[in-house]
């Protein structure tokens, strides 16, 4: 099932959606590169899942191109398309059972092909989604989890150079998310299809992704590695989005420093004299250490880690510390002092 390395880019240039007055989706330019897993991450209604829909060849956009490999495929339809596509319902047929189910496309799209060929492909398909000794079984017997791999399976057994997953694994309980999570990376990793994969769930998103286009209101506001969009959000919008952040109004005092509630702090992207917003991640401040003075409002337990909301100056951050043993001191109410690295304080554009 291992195609050519230069198999399943995908390209987006100037896309947009109109729903009547509304531009769901406003000007997507992106490249997801051949064997990627690319995730789309946003809250509802942001246009990701348009998006999806229209590579798919499920929508048509208003303007805007969408090619995959270089080939311009904005006019094809879905099934002329070199992609296949999993869906939230994953859609299988009742009546039938596994095997016939993952069988059902790979017969409908190659009818020539021998009785031989498809037993053996769907065999495949189904080791591939670790569902091997289910070929009999009927699908009203199948957990939602296993329904969610038969249909992995049948998008898979087509070979597509590109694989769409639309929220797939929004209907599963927490724990098996988590474990199809990461046996989905896992896969997509081994057999080096492109995986675009549509989500809400920015755990999700970093826990599967190579990259992560982040979407609001329409735009594409980032495009980035997990950690690249965790500790270097574009805009105010994204560092709410993803992660807790303290996010705290600051002034720009000298190149290379902010004021944080009339305490300085180094902050390497401080340069226009102002008022800005900066970012600092609760996990990059340092309890107990450094010379900034601070005071503890509450700390409180969170399992591997504490949750400290410090006083500093007038502004209030919150830090989270591991559970340790020099953490275990802390209390409420006491004197202390904070460290924070120059790279942590995050200047961000007001979005």
């Amino acid at each position: 099932m291992h195609h050519g390395e230069t198999q399943g880019g995908v390209r987006l240039e100037g896309l947009n959606k109109l729903f009547g007055e509304r531009l769901v989706v406003n000007d997507v330019n992106l490249d997801i590169r051949p064997g990627e897993f690319f995730s789309l991450l946003g809250p509802s209604g942001c246009g990701k899942t348009t998006t999806l829909r229209m590579i798919g060849g499920f929508e048509m956009p208003d303007s805007g191109r969408i090619l995959i490999d270089g080939r311009d495929v904005t006019n094809d339809q879905p099934e002329d398309r070199p992609l296949n596509t999993v869906f939230q319902n994953y859609a299988l047929f009742p009546h039938l059972n596994v095997f016939d189910n993952v069988a059902f496309g790979l017969r409908f799209e190659t009818p020539k092909s021998s009785e031989e060929s498809v037993r053996e492909r769907v065999g495949r398909a189904l080791d591939l989604v670790a569902l091997g000794s289910f070929a009999e079984r009927k699908v009203p017997q199948l957990s939602g989890g296993e329904q969610q791999r038969v249909a992995l399976a049948r998008a898979l057994v087509l070979e597509p150079r590109v694989l769409l997953l639309d929220e797939p694994l929004g209907a599963l309980d927490a724990q098996l998310r988590a474990r199809l999570q990461v046996d989905l990376a896992t896969l997509q990793r081994r057999i080096g299809i492109t995986f675009i994969y549509v989500t809400h769930d920015q755990h999700e998103a970093f826990t599967m992704s190579d990259r992560i286009g982040v979407m609001r209101e329409g735009h594409l506001v980032q495009v980035g590695t997990p950690r690249e969009i965790y500790e270097t959000p574009a805009t105010v919008d994204v560092a709410k989005f993803v992660g807790a952040a303290n996010l705290i109004e600051a002034s720009v005092v000298a190149p290379g420093f902010v004021d944080v509630g009339g305490v300085r702090f180094a902050a390497p992207e401080a340069n226009n004299a102002g008022i800005t917003t900066v970012m600092i991640r609760p996990e990059r401040i340092h309890v107990g250490t450094g010379s900034t003075p601070a005071t503890i409002g509450r700390v409180t337990f969170a399992g591997s880690t504490l949750r400290v909301t410090l006083s500093v100056g007038s502004a209030t951050l919150v830090a989270e510390v591991p559970n340790d043993e020099r953490s275990r001191a802390l209390s409420d109410g006491q004197a202390t002092t904070i460290e924070v690295l120059p790279d942590a304080v995050r200047v961000l554009v007001r979005s």
